[in-house]
């Protein structure tokens, strides 16, 4: 596994909720992080059909882009009554002609649970799969998820996406409430940035 060394990096991506995120699980390594709309970078399409093959398409895009290394993150939500959906797709749930809506997407998600007949708990699992990229074409990947049940209606305002309708097991507030502190300390994130910190980061901090 190779090591980083650097005190930069890219992330790719322009969510800006993700981005703070990110940045405040690598600011006790010494790491910078930059946006790829901070270079002035497009998304480019996610055409694969799984987390790790979207990763990589954005953090490959990002370091070649930024000529620097490259963190990307593909998540989602995946609701077993719904045989894993929104899974991969989970931001395309939320797509509108002006921009990506998650409020409206955590109802959809809700009712089509409910047409399924299906009886609580709705259990579901957020995952997260990370991909970091150097611009000469070298990758790592790292995986992580959190289990949980959906719930309704929406409770909170804090975190971003989905946030406010999942609840991890065994707690009582759903990650749209719950200090931000405490979400990272047990997020689908956190799981998967624990293995990147054992691996790449190991010499670190």
């Amino acid at each position: 596994m190779r090591a980083f060394d650097g005190d930069k990096l890219v992330i790719a991506s322009h969510n800006a909720g993700k981005l703070r995120e990110i940045s405040a699980l690598l600011t006790p390594f010494g790491i910078t992080c930059a946006s790829a709309a901070d270079f002035n970078l497009d998304e480019p399409e996610e055409t694969e059909s799984t987390f790790a093959g979207n990763a990589r398409i954005k953090a490959h895009f990002a370091a070649k882009g930024a000529g620097l290394p490259a963190l990307s993150d593909d998540s989602g939500i995946a609701v077993d009554a719904l045989d894993g959906a929104p899974g991969v797709y989970t931001a395309d749930w939320a797509e509108t002609p002006e921009g990506r809506d998650f409020p409206m997407a955590m109802e959809k998600v809700w009712t089509a649970v409910q047409k399924t007949g299906a009886a609580a708990p709705f259990t579901c699992r957020f995952m997260c799969t990370l991909c970091l990229a150097w611009p000469d074409g070298h990758d790592e990947i790292f995986e992580g998820k959190v289990e949980g049940e959906l719930v309704w209606p929406m409770r909170g305002a804090l975190g971003f996406g989905f946030d406010p309708v999942f609840k991890p097991l065994g707690e009582t507030l759903t990650f749209g409430e719950m200090d931000p502190a405490r979400k990272h300390s047990m997020s689908h994130r956190a799981d998967a940035f624990a293995k990147l910190i054992a691996g790449p980061f190991a010499q670190r901090g």
